[in-house]
């Protein structure tokens, strides 16, 4: 069966790429099977990352039922009186949202919570409003709906791609945050989660779907192109994130490394924002400060 440009085979990159990071020159092929110790070495703890090592399987999963629980509560109490939920996921690649979107929505009703993740625009939506395609999936009364990337494609992958010109760019910028007033203004519980991996965590995670017969899909020529525009993505996500963060829809920045410790922080944001019946505060618990926070402030540099 032909292939459609939305999910390419991988592609190779073009030889061993020259990366700098923290002062020192690397070199990274992702057409090589041996992933290099620099990088096995430090996955985890890439980019100031608070924990030498990932939470331990069984808290993890003990933790993420009754989170998963709290969540269903959460959606009872959605039906019962037509309150709206909106959580979009952002990040750069390889960042985790897939993931975090399948445990948060795992045991809800499918029926009510949807999610949406929408491919490159028809020709028919790039001649509509920027936003009309993505307000067409927003939710109805008592529905939970979650965004695998948003019309923040236009904050990061966009311009630093040249996939939209340097005014459409600006554009964005300028008026998003009066789209968003918008979205509150109507009463809908909206959630901007930014997803921050270091760089040496994106690279594993690319050679780990290079390599893997279930998730090579998911490794694309995006994500090779991207491979050496890391500070190109860090410059576009600080002015999104400087221009687009507010108090009335702040982002929420998540320090992603820890896959487990970042999909509980997000579950439990949600939950400690939403004032459904039966919420039990000792099992939702606390915040991890040192991986979740709000603002500019808040990204590794």
């Amino acid at each position: 069966m032909k292939k459609t440009k939305e999910s390419p085979a991988p592609a190779p990159a073009q030889g061993p790429l020259k990366i700098r990071i923290d002062g020192k020159e690397r070199e990274f092929d992702i057409e090589n099977p041996v992933l290099p110790d620099w990088i096995e070495d430090n996955k985890l703890t890439a980019g100031g990352y608070p924990y030498e090592k990932k939470m331990k399987s069984k808290e993890y999963d003990e933790t993420l039922e009754r989170l998963q629980i709290e969540l269903v509560k959460a959606q009872a109490w959605l039906q019962a009186t037509g309150k709206r939920v909106m959580a979009l996921f952002e990040g750069r690649d390889a960042a985790g949202k897939g993931g975090t979107i399948f445990v948060l929505r795992q045991y809800m009703n499918p029926r009510t919570a949807r999610n949406v993740a929408l491919t490159k625009p028809t020709p028919t939506e790039v001649g509509q409003w920027y936003y009309q395609r993505y307000v067409a999936h927003f939710p109805t009364a008592g529905e939970f709906v979650t965004f695998d990337r948003s019309w923040y494609n236009r904050g990061g992958v966009e311009p630093v791609m040249g996939f939209c010109t340097p005014e459409q760019h600006e554009k964005f910028l300028d008026e998003t945050p009066h789209f968003e007033r918008m979205i509150c203004n109507e009463g809908i519980h909206f959630f901007k989660f930014w997803l921050d991996i270091g760089r040496e965590t994106q690279l594993e995670r690319f050679h780990d779907r290079r390599y893997s017969p279930l998730k090579n899909w998911k490794f694309s020529p995006i994500d090779i192109a991207g491979i050496g525009k890391w500070d190109d993505y860090t410059k576009a996500r600080d002015l999104m994130v400087e221009r687009t963060h507010k108090e009335f829809a702040p982002w929420i920045i998540v320090r992603a490394n820890d896959k487990r410790r970042e999909r509980l922080a997000v579950m439990r944001r949600i939950l400690l924002s939403l004032p459904y019946d039966g919420r039990d505060l000792d099992v939702v618990g606390k915040e991890d400060k040192k991986i979740i926070g709000e603002g500019p402030s808040f990204l590794e540099k």
